[in-house]
């Protein structure tokens, strides 16, 4: 045989193999490797679910004076008919109450969410004729899941018997201001408060003493605030009816002196006829209750406020939950003072972090299986090289899906568990095919550096085809549609990336090592 005439390599494997064998910046692009993907893993933004996009409007139209019955014929089925025609449209729901009209669209599952609203606001705006006279404009809401979907909820409540109840409301309402201006806060939301009103209850008796009607007494109220609510009906005792007015007022006083009409030439106030105070709404009847452990057992329940913070898209769960938490810990001096606590009764960042770090873990745990796997069957230097090559892998995958926008979630990470086993193959046909040829005769004369290359080379076009076909059994799963494909979308997206990183990393780092860290058995004292 001519020793003075190298091997030539065939397949890119090969080439791969001899151009970073004896590269010095083979050991630079290693260390650069795994630390881009430990950065990717602490910036991503972790989730507990992925990204979902799902877009709808919701259209109210209101036409005061209207029946339920004038309502869907004249506005939800004219409307219903045209929110049709929109492409992308999946389900549309229409609802007719009296003097006003809803209609809900749904889009299917992927559609994006901006261009989707766009086209429902299109589409009404051009259409804007179709509506009766005496119709208010149309008010079109987008429906964002991101928005929608609170990752912290902080429920407030009071240990104080007597505090009013327009108090805690008043409190929450200071703090929600401040979250609101945290970095990436979308949405807050407070829920079960009772705001200031004041409260005019009418003694229907009086009234027909001074021939009035409820009418005078509600218009002689709207003038002088903007937000009346409905008047309730009567109370069992048929003697009060109510009405509330927003506080724009300073004092109860001012409401009761309101003239309501006049009566035989003098005025007729309204506080004699009906009783009026500064009081929390009570029209609302909807409260919450919350029930805190301590000391094992379960406290008794109390009125709680509920406040909700939602984030904004592609952030991250964790930090912003975070930040809410070390804003509330700024006010709850001050909040124990006045007797009230507060228990966060959702924390979606710390359940995403959760699952984030498990599932870290258990990926850590599997390459410590198949080193130990390895070592038994090849030797703890060949096994060592292959567990090198997973974090390699895996750090290239995490930056990819870093740059395209991706987000760390369960998902994820499972694609990532899931392509495992199939990381390690082609290190693994590289390695063997290297032990193989370095313990065979045939071999001994060869040079390590040709082994590697020439053993790299060997098992190129096989390997190539075996990662491609698996790679194929992948890209399906991109085309599930729905919900399903949305939330398995992860997984086409990473596995492949996963498996051609996995081939880079054994044609180019498998020969690198092996050339210096595997022991090559002396033939020339005729072992075999």
């Amino acid at each position: 045989m001519n020793h003075h005439k190298p091997y030539e390599p065939k397949d890119a494997a090969g080439k791969l193999a001899k151009g970073f064998l004896r590269n010095p910046l083979t050991s630079v692009l290693g260390i650069f490797l795994l630390v881009i993907g430990y950065i990717a893993l602490m910036v991503m933004p972790r989730e507990e679910n992925p990204q979902m996009v799902v877009s709808g409007s919701t259209v109210i139209v209101a036409l005061p004076g209207s029946s339920a019955k004038e309502v869907e014929k004249i506005i939800v089925k004219p409307l219903e008919r045209k929110l049709k025609e929109v492409k992308g449209v999946e389900h549309i729901y229409g609802m007719a109450m009296d003097n006003v009209g809803i209609v809900n669209v749904a889009f299917y599952i992927g559609e994006k969410k901006e261009d989707s609203n766009l086209k429902v606001y299109d589409k009404i705006m051009q259409n804007s004729d179709m509506f009766p006279k005496g119709a208010m404009n149309p008010i079109i809401k987008p429906l964002d899941i991101d928005v929608d979907i609170p990752i912290v909820s902080v429920a407030f409540y009071s240990n104080n018997p007597r505090m009013s109840k327009t108090e805690l409301y008043d409190k929450v309402k200071s703090i929600q201001h401040h979250i609101n201006g945290l970095n990436n806060v979308a949405v807050t939301e407070i829920k079960g408060g009772h705001k200031h009103q004041f409260n005019v209850e009418v003694d229907i008796n009086k009234l027909s003493g001074y021939n009035l009607s409820m009418g005078q007494i509600m218009q002689a109220v709207q003038s002088l605030a903007y937000n009346v609510p409905a008047v309730k009906n009567r109370t069992k005792d048929n003697k009060i009816v109510m009405v509330g007015v927003k506080n724009a007022i300073e004092d109860a006083k001012d409401v009761g002196n309101i003239i309501v009409a006049q009566y035989m030439g003098s005025p007729i106030y309204l506080h004699q006829v009906a009783k009026v105070e500064n009081s929390y709404d009570i029209q609302n009847f909807k409260s919450a209750l919350v029930s805190v452990k301590e000391d094992g057992k379960f406290s008794p329940f109390k009125d709680q406020v509920t406040l909700t913070v939602s984030k904004l898209q592609g952030t991250n769960a964790v930090i912003i939950a975070e930040e809410v938490k070390k804003e509330l810990e700024k006010y709850k001096e001050d909040l124990s003072k006045n007797g009230i606590s507060y228990v966060i009764t959702r924390n979606d960042g710390e359940r995403a972090n959760e699952a984030v770090n498990e599932l870290v873990f258990h990926l850590i745990l599997s390459i410590i299986i198949i080193a130990i796997l390895l070592i038994f069957v090849l030797g703890w230097r060949e096994s060592l090289i292959v567990t090198f090559t997973v974090p390699a892998i895996l750090a290239i995958t995490l930056f990819i899906a870093y740059l395209t926008g991706q987000t760390i979630n369960r998902i994820t990470l499972f694609a990532f568990l899931l392509s495992l086993g199939l990381l390690v193959d082609a290190a693994i046909i590289v390695i063997e095919n290297i032990h193989r040829h370095y313990h065979s005769i045939e071999s001994a004369h060869e040079s390590d550096d040709e082994i590697m290359i020439k053993a790299t080379d060997e098992i190129g076009a096989p390997t190539n085809i075996a990662t491609l076909a698996i790679i194929m059994t992948m890209v399906p799963m991109a085309f599930v549609g729905g919900m399903m494909g949305q939330f398995m979308k992860p997984i086409p997206a990473n596995v492949p990336v996963a498996l051609i990183a996995s081939l880079f990393v054994a044609y180019i780092f498998t020969p690198y090592l092996a050339v210096r860290i595997l022991k090559r058995p002396d033939h020339s004292k005729g072992e075999h």
